[in-house]
């Protein structure tokens, strides 16, 4: 599962660096090889279910599939190969990841909730970008490239709205909505949780209160001495 993870990091770097170049016969055919191994990742996952109709109802079993279809034709869309980027939101959600991450690094259980604040409003602002390019290149001259495209999709996340670059017609006027609410949501978790207090996950034993700050001694909700486990750090 680390090795997958790690994995789908690099693929999302190489997104991310590609999306800027010029498209060239290397990075299509890099689309290919990430696409054939997700292929191949999936298709294992897939006979080792014991129960693949479940497996086939899951939304993120799509999600690969759409991730695999844009890596697969990546001569037709660049924009779609932003889908690429769900499937590190994917495996980071998956339980058996967060459940070694909790077991094996105490980085990621003092800051889980952050990670994935960071991540899903990486994931937002990525697909989001991907949109705008695909939709405006051709008929917006303020949207160039991608980094005119990312340029837009942040101002419009955080309410700037410098004005020099807007979707013009209604399909635009959608686009910037959807930006600036999901966007302002996950800014503002992301906000919330690098302000709000640490907090840490330790079932209470009478009430079941999951989360409690790191130095608590007794349950805040109903008084019963806590004995949280720590790495000493606190």
């Amino acid at each position: 599962m680390y090795a997958l993870l790690v994995f789908d990091l690099t693929s999302l770097l190489f997104i991310v660096a590609t999306s800027f170049l010029p498209r060239s016969g290397l990075t299509r055919g890099l689309d290919i090889a990430f696409g054939i191994a997700f292929l191949i990742e999936l298709l294992f996952r897939l006979a080792a279910s014991r129960r693949i109709r479940r497996e086939l109802l899951r939304i993120t079993t799509w999600t690969d599939v759409a991730v695999i279809m844009s890596l697969l034709v990546a001569t037709t869309s660049e924009a779609a190969g932003f889908l690429r980027v769900l499937r590190t939101f994917r495996l980071l959600r998956t339980f058996r990841v967060v459940r070694f991450l909790r077991e094996d690094s105490a980085f990621f259980r003092r800051n889980e909730e952050l990670v994935f604040a960071v991540t899903n409003l990486t994931v937002f602002i990525f697909i989001m970008t991907g949109v705008v390019y695909e939709t405006q290149r051709n008929v917006n001259p303020g949207i160039k490239n991608y980094a005119d495209a990312l340029y837009f999709t942040i101002t419009a996340l955080t309410t700037t709205g410098f004005g020099d670059i807007t979707l013009p017609g209604t399909a635009g006027r959608m686009i910037t909505v959807v930006i600036m609410i999901f966007g302002v949501t996950l800014f503002l978790n992301l906000a919330k949780v690098l302000f709000s207090p640490t907090k840490v996950r330790h079932a209470c034993p009478t009430c079941g209160l999951l989360r409690h700050d790191v130095d608590a001694v007794h349950c805040k909700a109903c008084g019963t001495v806590l004995n949280i486990p720590d790495e000493g750090a606190v």
